[in-house]
């Protein structure tokens, strides 16, 4: 079962993009952020000819999460539990059932928390929270599951090309990245650095500045895997070279290989 998160940057721009890499590329899931779209106005039809069942949770001009799977979706849900009052469209859920396991699927657009300090990055760490007590609750059901997305934290130093114009960003500032070490530690694993060493792995290269020609990227689109899922992974990667495609997003996707 091969699951990949593509932080689209809008499906209206990459209307093109996003079929020619699903056609190249073939997964059996996708796990889409950054839809920009409500769900009435997402293009379904355009992946549902190519065998896709297709679950949203749009939000106008901003956020939105989507799932495309072959495989059918059952039990979707739709925002991150634990707020309420969180109207901002960062997370859904549904489970597939492959040959051998049944995967919970967590699609999820963690907010950016720029500028900091401030109430964007305090809702960023509330944010993380929210989604630790989840991982949790899964945990006690012993649900095989993955959590997958634009993450927008970058883990560690080896994570950016210049780490050192980072330090101060909500996305490699202390808290953050403890935050994330902290929903590691209960147990899950880091699936792109489960198998993959050392540093120039980068999944986004900024628009500006010629980031992509100097490989100026960051590595902040992750793929956490529960321990079942991690015993069952058998690849993952990055696909870099999406970045350098006709009117591409300025992230790339990263996907994992499941015996599932």
């Amino acid at each position: 079962m091969k699951i990949a998160t593509f932080n689209i940057n809008g499906i209206k721009a990459r209307i093109d993009a996003l079929p020619r890499w699903l056609d190249a590329a073939n997964p059996d899931v996708v796990l889409l952020q950054e839809i920009k779209s409500v769900d009435e106005n997402f293009p379904a039809e355009l992946f549902e000819d190519r065998g896709y069942n297709v679950a949203t949770h749009g939000q106008k001009s901003f956020n939105g999460v989507a799932i495309l799977s072959k495989l059918p979706l059952e039990d979707v849900t739709r925002g991150l539990p634990g707020d309420e009052a969180d109207e901002q469209a960062r997370y859904i859920e549904a489970t597939v059932m492959g040959d051998t396991h049944a995967i919970r699927l967590c699609g999820l657009y963690l907010p950016n928390g720029n500028p900091t300090p401030g109430p964007k990055y305090d809702y960023k760490l509330a944010w993380m929270d929210r989604l630790r007590a989840r991982a949790i609750a899964l945990l006690a059901e012993e649900t095989p599951f993955l959590m997958a997305g634009d993450y927008n934290i970058i883990p560690q130093a080896e994570d950016a090309k210049r780490p050192d114009d980072w330090r101060d960003d909500a996305l490699f500032r202390l808290e953050s990245r403890t935050a994330f070490r902290r929903l590691l530690n209960l147990g899950l694993t880091e699936a792109f650095r489960a198998r993959t060493f050392g540093p120039g792995h980068y999944s986004f290269w900024d628009y500006q500045a010629g980031a992509w020609n100097k490989d100026d990227g960051i590595r902040i689109d992750h793929v956490l895997l529960s321990p079942v899922c991690a015993d069952l992974m058998t690849d993952c990667q990055i696909d870099k070279a999406v970045r350098g495609e006709e009117k591409p997003s300025d992230h790339v996707p990263v996907w994992v290989d499941l015996a599932a």
